[in-house]
């Protein structure tokens, strides 16, 4: 499994970002211009991920591994963030808040 740090994604631009945590955690803030797609309904979404190489990240790490894991079996190519939004945030990287 391919896997990039917190601080590759910062300088990384044009590589699409999937965010595999559930709803109100996404919500709760995220990687400006995640889209999100959480773990639980990814099996039911596939049409909706990029055809490309794309990132996938969640709180830590680990749900974007298994997501990744499952994924590659079908073909696509994806890489975990390392440490997940946590560690985004604890870097002082701006995070995205959906407006009520």
């Amino acid at each position: 499994m391919k896997s990039i740090t917190v601080t590759e994604l910062a300088a990384r631009s044009g590589v699409p970002l999937i965010d595999v945590r559930e709803v109100d955690e996404f919500a709760a803030g995220h990687v400006p211009g995640a889209v999100n797609i959480p773990m639980s309904e990814i099996g039911n979404r596939l049409e909706e991920l990029p055809s490309e190489s794309f990132d996938v990240i969640c709180h830590a790490g680990g749900r974007s591994a298994r997501v990744i894991e499952a994924l590659e079996t079908r073909g696509y190519d994806a890489t975990n963030v390392e440490g997940g939004t946590s560690e985004w945030i604890a870097q002082g990287h701006a995070v995205e808040v959906p407006s009520a």
